[in-house]
């Protein structure tokens, strides 16, 4: 089977901004390997007839051309090296793997300043440990950042040929709901899915027709090259506790966790930074508490109190050690008691997140000698706080979900994703854990019924 291109939803942000008349130069942020290059390269390819691509990790001699912040100077030593025309308005200048070359991020304000006819985009890896290692200042309000993560189970199913299904999704409501003739399938895609996950490397191996063993080869590859990003960026002494944390996360996902679970023997002083660092760079996600009463929901943040989610569920699974014969077990949510479940609803209500803004979402505790409860996930949708339960299955209990509306009355009604049908009944919107890419619309759809 011949490989796909992947369609991704940031594409669409590319061409608004490129159409835009309030442009900056954008600075595209994520994780190795989650596809920004391919999407930006893409980009050039297809929307601009002349675009010059600097990758500053392959060709370092490139940092030169950013000696000095004349942009005029800068663009005619890269047209000199690349032997290419530079043209301000019809040329797309990419400057790739950026952290490595750390004038060209401060070049970026000159660009908008001096030059804004001139298209300029920028995208690294791990780019905050360059940034905090180099002493020096992003240029903040002179640059568009846009995040990206790995492809959610929307893009998932359109890379694996169900497009049809996925626009299906995008149409379902509560009134008509899903059509059974269509559940088995679409859970059976969502057992695949927790197991490839959605790094681009990894679902177009899948497409492609690997075999689970390639499969699990080419996610470890993947760790394997964030573990050694650390030893570029980091201190000795840094490298350690960023590793004890970037292994420890996929075993503490969904638990509340503290710096004690992820060694014992190291001070939370010396882990804190490093768990910053790893989350500045999307490695992994910090969940933290909120009181949940009113948005936003970081002005009653405890970020004392916190969970962790990994970068992708896939490569969960493969740090965790799965065996690759879980690939057809029906019972895969269910395995670490729900955790794996709970990644995959983590990483899509991330994923549905305004890509211009910080990817971050809440859960809530309450921890009293009569009656403990604890919410999965807060997120927020205008002005209202939904609460979220995740269950692996189709049964559950929804107590602490009935606590917090209790003691929230401002929350219109609570989320419950899980294998039980599209419905709405007693102040809970269920919605199938395949269709957790369309809680928004869903949530809009409810409200308006229940306003009604």
């Amino acid at each position: 089977m011949n490989s796909k291109r992947l369609n991704r939803r940031i594409d669409h942000f590319f061409i608004q901004w490129k159409n835009s008349q309030f442009r900056r130069p954008l600075l595209v942020r994520g994780a190795r390997q989650v596809g920004k290059s391919y999407s930006v390269i893409y980009f050039a390819e297809t929307q601009f007839s002349n675009h010059v691509i600097l990758n500053f990790e392959e060709h370092p001699e490139l940092c030169k051309c950013f000696e000095s912040f004349d942009v005029k100077e800068i663009i005619d030593r890269i047209s000199i090296i690349t032997n290419a025309v530079i043209t301000p308005g019809e040329t797309l200048l990419f400057m790739d793997e950026i952290q490595d070359c750390p004038s060209a991020i401060v070049s970026l304000r000159y660009f908008f300043e001096k030059m804004p006819e001139l298209y300029v985009i920028a995208a690294g890896s791990l780019l905050e440990f360059a940034i905090k290692s180099s002493n020096f200042r992003m240029p903040v309000g002179r640059v568009t950042s846009v995040y990206m993560e790995p492809l959610n189970f929307s893009e998932f199913l359109d890379a694996t040929g169900h497009s049809r299904l996925d626009s299906y999704l995008h149409d379902v409501t509560l009134k008509n709901g899903i059509d059974h003739l269509y559940q088995e399938k679409l859970e059976q895609l969502l057992r695949k899915y927790m197991i490839t996950g959605g790094m681009p490397a990894v679902v177009s191996a899948y497409v492609s027709g690997a075999m689970p063993r390639e499969i699990q080869i080419l996610q470890t590859s993947i760790i394997q090259t964030y573990q050694t990003d650390f030893s570029k960026y980091a201190t000795t002494a840094q490298q350690k506790y960023l590793r004890d944390i970037f292994s420890a996360v996929p075993r503490l996902t969904g638990a509340i966790c503290k710096f004690s679970h992820i060694n014992p023997h190291v001070q939370s002083r010396d882990l804190k930074p490093a768990m910053s660092l790893l989350s500045d760079a999307r490695c992994i996600y910090p969940v933290f508490h909120s009181s949940g009463h009113g948005v936003p929901l970081d002005a009653q943040m405890n970020i004392k109190k916190f969970k962790l989610l990994f970068i992708d569920v896939g490569l969960m699974q493969r740090q965790l050690g799965l065996d690759t014969e879980l690939i057809t077990n029906v019972n895969i949510m269910t395995i670490n008691q729900g955790s794996v479940t709970e990644q995959f609803i983590g990483q899509q209500l991330l994923s549905e997140i305004d890509c211009v803004e910080e990817k971050r979402i809440h859960f809530w505790l309450r921890e009293t000698r009569s009656s403990q409860a604890e919410i999965d996930y807060l997120v927020q949708l205008d002005h209202y706080v939904f609460a979220v339960e995740v269950k692996s299955g189709k049964t559950g209990s929804l107590k602490s979900l009935r606590i917090f509306l209790k003691e929230h009355p401002d929350t219109p009604f609570g989320i419950r994703f899980s294998l039980h049908e599209l419905s709405w009944h007693d102040q809970v919107l269920s919605i199938p854990l395949y269709m957790a890419n369309q809680w928004k619309r869903l949530a809009k759809e409810t409200l308006n019924h229940k306003n009604s």
